[in-house]
């Protein structure tokens, strides 16, 4: 198994009553590929970190293996969601992957 971990911080520009919004979106989004993207197993977004957290959301996803994972990159929906409802609200996205 494969864990793909990413955590973004969004753009400055964007009002706390925006954020709420665009939190949904990217996690309803994200969330909505369970079932579509061969190889994940697993997918959940957290957009509540404590007050001790200085990014604003976080992806959380296993996949079977590296394969799977590479074929999610690139795969049409989750290329959709990427470009529609993440990257342009993104200011910073670091991602860690590792076996489990």
């Amino acid at each position: 198994m494969v864990k793909h971990v990413i955590i973004w911080t969004l753009k400055d520009e964007i009002s706390d009553e925006e954020k709420v919004q665009v939190k949904k979106n990217i996690k309803e989004g994200l969330e909505g590929l369970a079932g579509k993207i061969p190889g994940l197993v697993e997918i959940k977004v957290y957009t509540e970190g404590l007050s001790s957290s200085n990014t604003d959301l976080m992806l959380d996803s296993t996949f079977e293996d590296e394969v799977s994972l590479a074929g999610y990159a690139v795969h049409p929906d989750h290329v959709a969601v990427a470009q529609n409802k993440v990257r342009p609200f993104a200011k910073i996205r670091s991602c860690f992957d590792f076996e489990v």
